[in-house]
């Protein structure tokens, strides 16, 4: 009985594989390297997700049993990639309203708007702050099989000064606990605590505060907020454990001082001068700006409605200019640029949209496709996304019509791939 139980099981381990294996076809495939199509292809990606050969279908050696998704007359492009996304945070809820909900509500609304994400063609996404650590167990819930979502970069907890972007500004202190805040640290030691202790409960990036931002209250987004030592702290000590340190930083001062700080990606980047972008271009050690240049759009047109406050829309129009501007500036100069949306200001499943606005201020469509690709992949410091290549995730989204000469293709995805299975986008 033994001996045909093993048998089995090695009858079944051996079909496994090349029944769980998938081979994609489509009209033509981007190579976001080369920036060049190519025709015809067909992805052979195996049972654990990933590309195994990349050829003609007739020239493959495709495994019987294989199944194959054929996009006949489609274009595909690798995964998209949004850098800059809060995956617990609904757009249509602002201001003081976000009191009407208990606190488990945020960790619910966080499952649908990662499969909108999903659906909208971003295959990962890296979440710059959560309460609660929702994201570390959204993507652990995503991984084990439970909800359909992106690869999830987790941050955890932001963290920040007392009183500042990333503090809890919205209360009177008799509604406040008397210890500070998680993430909250007011001096270089106590600021390497909270990154070893982000890092202790999932983070996979460090997010940090270095100015006054948009949407808290009683903080203005050009003001600095932690000292350049402080920065320099979380910067060498995300490092150490080897993590990735992303600074929020509108206002120039804050800018500079994360980039000498080695923090490895600036969001935002408003009210960057030429001193920044000087920096940021002649740094030894890449840094990237995450610049959200499209979610104006929304929060004007829709954020009173939403119970934003006035003050944050005010914030909002005074920097929104500026800083499509300094977009248009920076990437002239040849500062590194990767995809970032702050989806969560905005509906997570608008975040296509704003390849228009890059393309609009500046880019071409191959660069912005590779900002939310190639470039988010290399500023992740990761090798198994960000392009169609071997050995990558089996992760890609078809269209129709060409991305190089029309970038809004890419808001309406025909077809979204994510580790070789099709992502339901009913």
């Amino acid at each position: 009985m033994k001996r045909l139980l093993l048998a089995a099981a090695a009858a079944l381990s051996l079909a496994t594989p090349a029944a769980a294996q998938t081979v994609i076809t489509a009209a033509r495939m981007l190579d976001v390297e080369t920036g060049r199509y190519v025709d015809s292809p067909a992805i052979l990606v195996g049972a654990d997700g990933r590309i195994q050969s990349i050829g003609s279908l007739a020239a493959l050696q495709v495994p019987a049993g294989t199944r194959q998704i054929d996009l006949a007359g489609k274009t595909l492009v690798p995964g998209l990639i949004d850098m800059h996304v809060h995956l617990d945070s609904p757009a249509d809820i602002g201001g003081y309203r976000g009191l009407e909900f208990t606190d488990s509500f945020w960790a619910m609304t966080a499952v649908s708007n990662a499969q909108a994400m999903l659906k909208a063609g971003f295959t990962t996404v890296r979440n710059v702050g959560s309460s609660n650590r929702n994201d570390v167990g959204l993507k652990q819930a995503i991984e084990a099989g439970y909800v359909e979502g992106p690869r999830i970069v987790p941050a955890g907890f932001a963290l920040g000064a007392t009183g500042g972007h990333c503090d809890q500004t919205f209360l009177p202190p008799s509604l406040q606990k008397d210890e500070k805040e998680e993430g909250i640290g007011d001096s270089p030691e106590e600021l390497r605590y909270q990154v070893r202790r982000q890092r202790k409960f999932g983070a996979e990036v460090i997010k940090v505060c270095a100015t006054g931002g948009v949407f808290s209250r009683n903080t203005a987004p050009g003001q600095q907020q932690l000292s350049e030592g402080e920065l320099r702290a979380v910067a060498d000590e995300a490092h150490q454990w080897g993590l990735r340190a992303a600074a929020h930083a509108h206002g120039a001062d804050g800018i500079k001082a994360a980039i000498r700080a080695g923090i490895d990606t600036i969001e935002h980047a408003s009210l960057a001068d030429d001193e920044s972008i000087r920096l940021a271009v002649q740094r030894r050690r890449p840094v990237w700006f995450a610049m959200d240049i499209y979610n104006t759009e929304y929060t004007q047109s829709e954020g009173k409605k939403n119970g934003v406050l006035e003050e944050n829309l005010r914030k909002d129009r005074e920097v929104a200019q500026i800083q499509r501007d300094n977009f248009r500036r920076a990437h002239q100069a040849g500062v590194r640029m990767v995809f970032a949306t702050d989806a969560g200001v905005m509906p997570h499943g608008q975040a296509g949209r704003q390849f228009r606005t890059m393309v609009q201020y500046g880019m071409t469509p191959l660069e912005a496709i590779r900002a939310a690709t190639r470039n988010a992949a290399q500023a992740l410091g990761r090798s198994d996304v960000g392009s169609i290549a071997l050995g990558r995730f089996g992760d890609m989204v078809a269209v129709d019509g060409d991305p190089l000469t029309d970038v809004t293709v890419l808001e309406r995805p025909s077809a979204v791939i994510k580790g070789g299975k099709a992502v339901d986008r009913d």
